[in-house]
């Protein structure tokens, strides 16, 4: 398994984080819904920063390797400000009340 973060710096980018949540609900969730190998994709923001990103968890190398829909940088203007790859080394799920983990987050609040 491979994990991905990518962060993008949003000073000087005509987009906020209001407007890439319109993004997300509008059409990047449903998108993503679709990737073959993609495990998990977690959109991060931080209002503080200014900054928007990702986390990716892959089931397998190959799968990380290909090439994902490059909306989001077509958006903000420029590739992430940062973007590393990591080796999973184990994964677990906790105990939790929420079976379902898809459609969850600040885009979905009422």
């Amino acid at each position: 398994m491979r994990a991905v973060i990518a962060w993008w710096d949003l000073d000087g980018s005509e987009q906020t984080i209001a407007s890439l949540r319109d993004f997300l609900r509008d059409e990047a969730v449903d998108r993503f819904a679709q990737v073959r190998g993609l495990r998990l994709k977690v959109w991060i923001s931080d209002e503080r920063t200014n900054r928007w990103g990702a986390v990716f968890l892959w089931e397998s190398a190959e799968a990380a390797a290909v090439p994902v829909p490059p909306r989001a940088a077509e958006l903000i203007g420029r590739p992430p400000t940062q973007r590393h790859v990591f080796d999973v080394e184990a994964t677990v799920e906790g105990a939790y009340d929420s079976a379902q983990l898809s459609r969850l987050g600040l885009v979905f609040a009422p």
